[in-house]
């Protein structure tokens, strides 16, 4: 009999955003995002949507669904190719499906992990925090770059 997971224990501040269509996976993004008290959610139910909040204040992570109803998840990191090259966010493809060629391609253009949905607490607990932390990191870099003379 499989365990419960223990909520996690280190805090894990910062900015998600979730592009995901179907409401009860939503609903349990946030159930399990909830036990994160630094964490500020910001939701998106199509991949046009997720692309226009994320070029307008981008989060720290995105979790995003790869079947949305109006453009693919490959579309939506197609579309936000630049800041992610630029390691402005990280993104997390959630996908039910088995590891397909989108995925593959979507990795390939800088998505940094995919998780099998439906999603667990312990998968969710256990690399939330160093996705963010990653993410932070990936950002402190990009602008230590950026700062340096030519």
């Amino acid at each position: 009999m499989p365990t419960a997971a223990a909520p996690p224990d280190a805090e894990a501040p910062g900015t998600i955003l979730c592009i995901e269509d179907h409401p009860v996976s939503m609903e349990l993004v946030e159930a399990m995002l909830a036990n994160f008290p630094g964490i500020t959610l910001i939701k998106a139910d199509t991949g046009r949507e997720g692309v226009r909040l994320a070029l307008e204040s981008p989060p720290d992570l995105i979790l995003l669904d790869m079947n949305l109803p109006d453009i693919s998840g490959l579309e939506v990191v197609r579309a936000l190719n630049e800041p992610i090259a630029q390691r402005r966010f990280r993104v997390i493809l959630l996908t039910a499906d088995s590891f397909s060629i989108d995925v593959v391609k979507a990795m390939s253009l800088g998505a940094h992990a995919y998780w099998h949905k439906p999603l667990t607490s312990q998968r969710v607990f256990a690399e939330l925090p160093r996705a963010l932390q990653g993410a932070r990191a990936d950002r402190q870099r990009m602008q230590a770059r950026g700062a340096r003379p030519s």
